[in-house]
């Protein structure tokens, strides 16, 4: 255990972004393994004020939460073997990590590599918005097209977790540290953050449902996720750096792509649109199988197996590490994202 007796450390000393960034990332690496250093039956109740109160006071500057977010643990926790070279999966490694080996490092380390093949279709959804507003239907299409190669090269590899990250060790050692304290029965009531706060604190832990990158592409498609799920995506927002809201907000505000084009008759320019869909459908199913191969599977056999003490037992297996109802939310997202395209000719009228 930590010491309680540990002085309390000022952050004031933390004068620009990156530096703050650091700080958080360094403090949700050991606030995860503080609180979940001895598994599932004996997670801490209560963050020390040597922990909590730095968290708290770095947390708030940056406009996060105080909890080790999707944009710690993937995109602020990476670092060049040869700073000369390519970013690339052999010439990168972690900065912090859990335990779990090379399906830790091979877990966060493809998931940035996602995120970074995206980075082209958030620059091809500003293009488009961009041609929307000119009334633009070349700029339009080429901007589409850029979403969907980057969408598809998303998929493309995401396909290197299998060649890197072990079902088992996944699920039975690296995914507890990654948990967070918001509708996890393991910490019902949340988490006491000594000096900060004096009743628990529920937050969510992380997840790809706070990835920017596919908020962004929802909203400039008009994908519409509603009920408990878009409530669930609504709040992931929070845990985002303020910027990748603030641009998810900018263009779930912009005038609606999808009524332009079911008004604009161009059948170019709803294949385009389609084939963008299409490509986020592709995404989403083969995340949901994904998680089934590392998360169900794994879970059902420890259960057969007779085995509570394994991973997180069965208090996980059918929740996601933000909270959702694993699989339900899975497939409504991705259900929801395919009764976006436009199935007749483009019309006046707004398909559902």
């Amino acid at each position: 255990m930590i010491s309680v007796q540990m002085p309390v450390l000022s952050p004031h000393l933390l004068s620009n972004h990156r530096e703050l960034r650091l700080a958080h990332l360094a403090l949700g690496f050991i606030c995860m393994g503080y609180v979940w250093q001895e598994g599932q039956h004996e997670p801490a109740q209560i963050l020390p004020k040597a922990l909590a109160w730095p968290y708290w006071l770095i947390s708030r500057r940056l406009g996060l939460p105080p909890i080790l977010t999707y944009a710690d643990s993937v995109l602020a926790n990476w670092k060049l073997k040869d700073p000369t070279g390519d970013m690339e999966i052999g010439n990168m490694d972690l900065i912090f990590s859990f335990p779990g080996g090379e399906s830790c490092r091979g877990f966060f380390m493809v998931s940035l590599l996602v995120e970074m093949a995206g980075s082209s279709g958030i620059t091809g959804a500003l293009e488009v918005m961009h041609a929307v507003k000119i009334s633009d239907l070349i700029g339009i299409q080429k901007g589409l097209i850029k979403v969907t190669q980057s969408l598809r090269k998303m998929k493309e590899t995401f396909q290197l977790m299998h060649n890197h990250v072990e079902p088992n060790a996944f699920h039975g050692t690296l995914r507890i540290f990654v948990s967070g304290w918001r509708d996890n029965p393991m910490l019902p009531r949340g988490l006491l953050y000594e000096g900060v706060s004096n009743e628990p604190i529920l937050l969510s832990g992380g997840s790809a449902a706070q990835s920017s990158a596919i908020q962004c592409f929802d909203a400039l498609l008009c994908i519409q996720h509603e009920g408990e799920t878009g409530a669930f995506l609504t709040r992931m927002r929070d845990y985002m750096p303020p910027a990748h809201r603030q641009l998810i907000e900018t263009l779930s505000v912009c005038p609606s792509l999808r009524d332009f084009i079911t008004t604009c008759s161009s059948s170019d320019l709803c294949q385009a649109y389609n084939s963008c869909v299409s490509a986020l459908v592709d995404l989403r199913s083969y995340h949901l199988n994904t998680v089934a191969k590392y998360v169900l599977v794994p879970g059902n056999r420890a259960i057969s197996m007779g085995c509570p003490l394994r991973g997180v037992g069965t208090a996980l297996n059918t929740t996601g590490t933000g909270g959702s109802d694993l699989m339900v939310f899975l497939k409504s997202v991705r259900n929801t994202t395919q009764r976006a395209l436009i199935l007749e000719r483009p019309t006046t009228s707004r398909e559902t």
